[in-house]
């Protein structure tokens, strides 16, 4: 009797701590996401100067790694609101660059509902099927190298065609990373609330930045 008690237990307090991580997580992604948005907005109205890409894809990817070095400590939290405070703040001259575009508004605010509408439906699939998505670890893992090397190499080379290819390649393995990154809440007893909130960002972040390139390239008039 005791052990089935125990047995009963131990699967509702894992249910627990799992509700209580996917709320920790989203709370403080929707504080960091209205974080970034003012810091892009300071941006903006201040005349702000494009930072340069190399400089940017270097915080992006060394910013996780600080703040996964030090996960477990009190830094772990401010550390992710300068990371993310950061990353608004770059997107600031890159949104005014896209609306200062013809059709300007249709451009950003058509990558932003759709990038809403992809996070919110994607993450709602996975919480509510409860689907294991670990298996997408891989390809994700390979397909952000991928198209980190071909953003690199498209620095040098400037081609608008293999721009677009990044850009789609990209919205592709950044659904697959929310539904990958939501299951592991779910399934893999991911308890670090503060790295799932940073990854998560990290997808929406990319989401959105190309398809403000997609919606360039196919709603713009120039």
């Amino acid at each position: 009797m005791q052990t089935e008690r125990v047995s009963s237990a131990r699967p509702q307090s894992v249910t627990l701590a799992t509700n209580r991580v996917i709320r920790n997580t989203y709370m403080l992604l929707s504080m960091t996401l209205a974080f970034s948005a003012v810091m892009a907005f300071v941006a903006m109205v201040t005349g702000a100067q494009p930072i340069s890409w190399i400089v940017m894809i270097g915080v992006f990817i060394g910013g996780p790694f600080v703040i996964y070095a030090l996960r477990n400590s009190i830094w772990s939290l401010p550390l992710t609101f300068v990371f993310t405070g950061f990353m608004g703040y770059v997107l600031g001259p890159i949104v005014t660059f896209y609306l200062a575009q013809p059709n300007g508004s249709e451009i950003v605010m058509g990558a932003l509902g759709t990038t809403a509408i992809m996070f919110v439906g994607l993450s709602a699939y996975a919480l509510t099927t409860r689907k294991d998505f670990s298996f997408l670890g891989g390809f994700v893992f390979v397909g952000f190298l991928v198209v980190l090397a071909a953003i690199v190499a498209n620095l040098f080379l400037g081609l608008p065609a293999l721009s677009l290819t990044i850009s789609a390649a990209a919205v592709l393995v950044v659904s697959a990373a929310i539904l990958f990154d939501t299951s592991r809440m779910v399934h893999d007893g991911e308890t670090n609330y503060v790295m799932m909130t940073v990854s998560l960002y990290a997808n929406i972040y990319v989401l959105f930045l190309h398809l403000l390139n997609l919606f360039h390239a196919f709603t713009g008039d120039g």
